[in-house]
């Protein structure tokens, strides 16, 4: 006689207005960062992004630029931002890596000019002397750029040093090291200009 297995219990239909908790959770990890929340950080932090990049740029019309485009690259590459919560830790890495690039493509534009363009002073300058004293950026200016970049996120942008080493993709102990030489060489700057 043949054997005849038993059907499986047939499992309860789900209703399609309850979800789970977990469905809920993964169905937000594989959307990534939402356009709302990068509305709502857009808004809370357009000007500490903008701050962050006037210390490492020197004319306020890039730095606007630079942290439209963020906002832009980032806003492109939300799905793949899985932690809301990192979405500014995104924007600043953004703001800086673009700030390098503006400056790599204006030191090769200063290159390949035959003569230096003049200086010449916008209206945009008056609002960037507001954002720290001239001093403190000529001082800053005269870095060595990690120094800069460690000492602009570490203090303007109030990162960690944790924080900055991995924004920067270096050590804590070289953000350590570019700290503490980037401030004594501001201090002996600041009082030369005394």
């Amino acid at each position: 006689m043949p054997v005849i297995a038993p059907m499986p219990a047939a499992r309860p239909a789900r209703i399609p207005s309850q979800r789970d908790e977990s469905d809920e959770a993964a169905a937000t990890a594989a959307a990534g960062t939402t356009v709302d929340h990068l509305t709502e950080t857009y808004r809370a932090h357009y000007r500490s992004l903008l701050g962050l990049a006037a210390l490492l740029l020197d004319d306020t019309a890039s730095c606007e630029d630079v942290v439209q485009e963020a906002f832009i690259r980032v806003h492109s590459a939300r799905k793949r931002v899985r932690e809301p919560e990192k979405t500014l830790a995104y924007l600043r890495q953004t703001v800086v890596n673009l700030s390098r690039s503006t400056l790599r493509r204006r030191i090769l534009g200063l290159k390949l000019l035959s003569k230096p363009m003049p200086d010449m002073a916008s209206a945009e300058e008056g609002a960037y002397d507001q954002l720290e004293r001239r001093d403190l950026i000529k001082a800053m200016k005269g870095l060595q750029r990690r120094q800069r970049e460690v000492l602009v996120l570490r203090y303007f942008a109030d990162m960690t040093e944790a924080q900055v080493a991995e924004s920067l993709g270096i050590s804590l102990g070289s953000v350590k090291a570019y700290g503490s030489r980037g401030i004594a060489a501001l201090r002996v700057a600041m009082e030369a200009s005394a």
